[in-house]
C-alpha cells in the first residue's frame, strides 16, 4: 500500500509539472523597470519617512504614499472604500536628547556616537543618570536551576553589562526568553538601572549594534530601565581595567557553565527621552485586481511585502531600510504595475498587501491571516518579498513545504536568469509564516548573502545590486503570472 501511495503521487507531480511545461508557452507581459524599482526605494528610504516605524506619523506618510501608488495603477479597494486595514500596536518613540558616555574620572567624558556605538533597542525606557558597571555574563537568573548571574554581585543602582544572545550550551531546562525587554526586566528585578547588551563574539553576526523592535511575546513595558545594544568597541573601553576581554569572558562561561560576573571600575553617563504608547494605530494597504475567468476570479493570488522597518532615533539616526524592506515593498508595486496593464490577461484575482510589523514580530501578516479581506481556502497561494536588493544570487524559500510551487519557480528560473540557489526550507519564514500556518502555499523570495546591513543605519539604495533586484523581481513576477493566468492548481497537505 505504501508503494501505491508513492507512484499516486509521483504521478500526480509529474501531472502538474507537465501541465506547468504548457503554461511555458504563455507569453509573460511586461518586465521589471529597475529605474521604476529604485525610484520607490528611494522614495521610502527618504528622511520624510524616518525609518516607516509602526505608528509613527513616518510610517502613516509612506502608508499614504504606497496607497497613491495603488491608487495610480487602478487597484480596486475590497471593503470600506480604503486601502487601509487599521489594527493596534505597542509603540515607542525614541527622542533627542541620545546620550551615552564614558566617564571619565577628571571630568573629561567620553561621548559615544548613536548609530554607530550604540542603539537604544526599541522598547527602551527612558532616564538619565550616572552609574557603576557590573558585568553580569548573559543576563540570566534561574537561581531554582543552579544557573544565576545576578549571584554574588550588586547591581542596584547601577547598569549590568550582558551578551545579547542566550548561551549556545543547553542547562537543565529551556533558558529563558533571549529578547532585550526581557533581560531588561530581569535586571530592574535586581535594582539595575539599565542594560548594555552587547553581541557575545563567538556568536555574532557583527560586531555593531542594530537597531529593533523584536519583543517576542513580551509586552510589559519598564519605561524607566534603559535598554542599550553597544559595539564590540564600547565594550572593550568599559573592560579595559577588568584585565579581561570580551572573548575571554565568553570562555570562561561557556567552557565552565557557570556563571562568572564582576563589578568593573567604569561608569557610564546615560540619558534616555522616550514617548511609549501601549497602543497607536496602524495599518496593512491592500489592493486587488480582479480576474477575468468565470470560475478562477473567485481564486485569489496574494503577493507581500512588510513596508515597516525599525524608525528613527533622535534628530540625527534613523534606518532607512533600503533592502529591508524598501526593495520588497517596490517590487509589489512594480509588479502591481505591471498586472494593471495587462489585467485582461488575468484569470485569477490578486491581491498585493503591504503589510505593517514584520519587525516587531509579523503582526500585520498575523492579523491579516486572522481578518482577511478574502477567503483563506479561496487563496490559492502568497508570494512574499522579503530582502530582495543586497547581495549575489535568489533564494526561495519554504520550498519543502509548498514543493510543487517551488518547482515551478526552480523551472521558471533555469529558463530566465538561472540565479536561484537549490537551498531552501518549510515552515513559511518572515511574513510568509502566517500564510503558511493557514495551510496556504507560500514562496518567500530573498537573495543569498542578503545581510551585510541589516538593521544598520547604512542599509541605503547605493548599496543595493540592482541588476539582482531587477531579475528577482522578474522571477517573482514571472511565477505569479503563472498562477494568475491559471497554470497552477493549489497544492494540498502543505505541511
Amino acid at each position: 500500500m505504501f508503494y501505491f501511495h508513492k507512484i499516486v503521487f509521483l504521478i500526480v507531480v509529474l501531472f502538474k509539472l507537465c501541465s506547468f511545461a504548457q503554461a511555458q508557452q504563455i507569453p509573460v507581459k511586461g518586465q521589471p523597470d529597475v529605474d521604476y524599482l529604485m525610484e520607490i526605494v528611494n522614495d521610502l528610504c527618504s528622511k520624510e519617512y524616518t525609518g516607516r516605524l509602526p505608528g509613527s506619523e513616518g510610517y502613516n506618510k509612506a502608508a499614504d504614499y504606497v496607497a497613491l501608488q495603488f491608487k495610480n495603477v487602478n487597484l480596486n479597494t475590497i471593503e470600506n472604500d480604503s486601502y487601509f486595514q487599521y489594527f493596534n500596536v505597542e509603540h515607542n518613540q525614541i527622542k533627542s536628547p541620545l546620550k551615552l558616555e564614558l566617564v571619565d574620572k577628571n571630568g573629561k567624558n567620553k561621548p559615544y556616537k548613536a548609530g554607530d556605538d550604540f542603539v537604544c533597542r526599541g522598547f527602551t525606557g527612558q532616564s538619565v543618570y550616572t552609574a557603576d558597571v557590573v558585568f553580569c555574563g548573559y543576563g540570566i537568573s534561574m537561581p531554582k536551576h543552579k544557573y544565576d548571574d545576578y549571584a554574588g554581585v550588586d547591581v542596584k543602582n547601577k547598569v549590568v553589562m550582558i551578551f545579547k544572545e542566550n548561551p549556545s550550551w543547553q542547562h537543565i531546562i529551556e533558558w529563558p526568553p533571549v529578547y532585550p525587554r526581557y533581560k531588561a526586566m530581569i535586571a530592574a528585578s535586581y535594582g539595575a538601572k539599565g542594560v548594555l547588551l552587547v553581541s557575545a563574539p563567538k556568536n555574532a553576526r557583527s560586531t555593531k549594534p542594530i537597531g529593533s523592535i523584536a519583543t517576542g511575546a513580551i509586552t510589559q513595558q519598564n519605561n524607566e530601565t534603559t535598554n542599550i545594544h553597544i559595539s564590540h568597541d564600547v565594550a572593550a573601553d568599559l573592560l579595559k581595567t577588568s584585565n579581561y576581554t570580551l572573548n575571554q569572558l565568553q570562555n570562561i562561561i561557556d567552557s565552565t557553565q557557570k556563571p562568572f560576573s564582576l563589578s568593573l571600575a567604569t561608569q557610564v553617563y546615560t540619558e534616555i527621552h522616550t514617548e511609549y504608547s501601549h497602543e497607536k494605530p496602524t495599518m496593512n494597504i491592500i489592493g486587488i485586481i480582479e480576474g477575468n475567468d468565470s470560475i478562477l476570479k473567485d481564486e485569489y493570488l496574494i503577493i507581500g511585502a512588510h513596508l515597516d522597518h525599525v524608525g528613527s532615533q533622535g534628530e540625527h539616526l534613523y534606518f532607512p531600510g533600503a533592502n529591508d524592506n524598501a526593495s520588497g515593498v517596490a517590487a509589489v508595486l512594480q509588479m502591481a504595475k505591471l498586472f494593471s496593464e495587462n489585467k485582461e490577461h488575468l484569470k485569477r484575482s490578486v491581491v498585493f498587501i503591504l503589510f505593517s510589523n514584520e519587525e516587531q514580530g509579523m503582526y500585520g501578516s498575523w492579523h491579516y491571516v486572522n481578518k482577511p479581506l478574502i477567503p483563506l481556502d479561496k487563496t490559492v497561494a502568497m508570494i512574499n518579498l522579503d530582502c530582495i536588493a543586497h547581495g549575489d544570487s535568489i533564494q526561495v524559500g519554504n520550498g519543502k513545504s509548498a514543493p510543487v510551487l517551488w518547482q515551478m519557480t526552480k523551472d521558471i528560473d533555469k529558463n530566465l536568469n538561472n540565479l536561484m540557489v537549490d537551498r531552501t526550507w518549510n515552515g513559511g519564514g518572515a511574513d510568509a509564516t502566517p500564510f503558511f500556518d493557514k495551510n496556504i502555499p507560500a514562496l518567500y523570495f530573498v537573495t543569498t548573502n542578503s545581510y551585510t546591513h541589516l538593521h544598520l543605519p547604512s542599509d541605503k539604495p547605493e548599496t543595493l545590486n540592482k541588476e539582482l533586484f531587477k531579475k528577482i523581481t522578474e522571477l517573482a513576477y514571472n511565477t505569479a503570472w503563472y498562477i494568475a493566468t491559471g497554470h497552477y492548481e493549489k497544492e494540498k497537505n502543505i505541511r
